[in-house]
């Protein structure tokens, strides 16, 4: 989830448990990770063979970077992870998979109120809500946030938001927490084709790699369990829950383009509205047809609700904001770092046989997940890395050879001149 730029789409609720976010932009453009041509430089060499002061100030920035993407990381696996385990938990009492989708999106009104407290406490010009709300509604057009705007730009993402998180909580219902978190991997694969026919994204040869890897290894985690019917609706259920969460952010993408920090944050909230205001009938329909129905509200876990709200919450924060403080790429690498974590706990609390065919197929559509996080520019990266390693390799026999000062030959190396190099 554009690669290079410091705006990002407003990340899908699964990943609250389930979109997965493009970017979201800050006030303040966090710092650029160096292109290839400044890759290639030497590490901050000046003339005379002296380090520069600026090139330890860059590896010290770089270094810090890095810190907080381990711990970006970490907790961007942890929060997926554990509302996942929650979720599983929560319905062996509360069997309402949609009354729980809508509980968790209401906790999204808080998206703003959260990043107007962090605006009051870091920014130096602190504004007003009234002036920071008027300001971010920019984001919608020249006339702000109107009815119009409400229903065409925000209402049809509040409606694939409850689609993803329903179905990525219903598949959970179905079959084990492990295969669900590897099987939304797809999502990326499912993104980059959308892009590439709805936006026309650059076409790269490894990520139709990747997507085919994605496609093989949904068809293999089908056949881990023997095609059985309890297991293909739950897979079908993923996999639909994935496509939603792609839809999502290419049409953001498409619509609406890509947000700061501030808009994003005002976006997210307004699907929180959303869901409480046009919503909110569903699960009440639900409870009285008994399609989820709880014999009293003393039976219900509001302690494994309010858990499952707040991870979930914590998810899409990190997701959505982790930018600021780190790179893209790593907070990914969060997502597909929950799957081992499912296995294990789904080792020791489930039934589930890691039968050969199961484990390929995790390996495969998490290959396929690295393969689609690689840069665009990945190939001329690695082009002139081999490169600089080549030219590295040839210097150092004739830097290191025996007896360079003597002879006719180590006066022409000594004639030549620095840009003959």
């Amino acid at each position: 989830m554009k690669k290079h730029s410091a705006r990002v789409a407003p990340l899908s609720a699964c990943n609250s448990p389930v979109l997965t976010l493009t970017k979201v932009e800050g006030e303040e453009r966090p710092r650029e990770p160096p292109g290839p041509a400044e890759a290639q430089a030497p590490g901050g060499a000046e003339a005379g063979g002296r380090t520069s002061h600026r090139h330890w100030t860059c590896s010290r920035e770089q270094l810090h970077k890095t810190f907080w993407g381990v711990a970006v990381v970490l907790c961007v696996c942890a929060s997926w992870a554990g509302s996942t385990q929650l979720a599983k938990l929560t319905f062996a009492k509360f069997d309402a998979p949609f009354t729980l989708t809508w509980f968790a999106t209401n906790w999204n009104f808080l998206f703003f109120p959260l990043y107007y407290a962090g605006h009051v406490c870091k920014s130096a010009e602190k504004q007003s809500v009234k002036q920071r709300y008027r300001e971010c509604c920019r984001f919608f057009g020249d006339n702000g946030l109107t009815l119009k705007v409400f229903f065409t730009k925000a209402a049809p993402f509040g409606v694939l938001w409850t689609l993803t998180n329903y179905l990525y909580l219903h598949a959970i219902k179905k079959i084990n927490t492990t295969d669900v978190s590897v099987l939304f991997c797809c999502n990326k694969a499912f993104v980059f084709l959308l892009s590439w026919i709805v936006l026309r994204d650059r076409f790269m040869g490894v990520r139709i790699v990747a997507a085919i890897l994605a496609i093989a290894g949904i068809v293999m985690m089908t056949y881990a369990d023997g095609f059985h019917s309890h297991s293909v609706i739950g897979i079908a259920l993923v996999v639909g829950s994935a496509s939603m969460s792609a839809l999502y952010k290419v049409l953001f993408k498409l619509l609406l383009g890509s947000a700061k920090f501030g808009e994003a944050a005002l976006f997210l909230s307004i699907l929180g509205v959303f869901n409480v205001v046009f919503i909110t009938c569903i699960p009440v329909l639900l409870y009285f047809t008994k399609v989820e129905y709880w014999s009293s509200f003393d039976d219900i876990p509001w302690g494994n609700l309010c858990g499952f709200s707040v991870l979930l919450l914590t998810f899409n924060i990190v997701l959505n904001f982790g930018i600021a403080v780190t790179y893209p790429t790593l907070m990914s690498l969060g997502i597909v770092l929950s799957v081992p974590v499912n296995a294990v706990v789904d080792h020791y609390t489930s039934q589930i046989v890691f039968n050969g065919v199961r484990l390929i197929a995790i390996i495969i559509i998490g290959l396929g997940f690295l393969l689609l996080l690689l840069p665009e520019e990945w190939d001329v990266w690695l082009i002139k890395l081999l490169t600089h390693l080549k030219v590295r390799k040839k210097e150092e026999p004739a830097e290191g050879g025996p007896d360079l000062g003597s002879g006719p030959q180590s006066r022409s190396r000594r004639a030549r001149p620095s840009f003959a190099r």
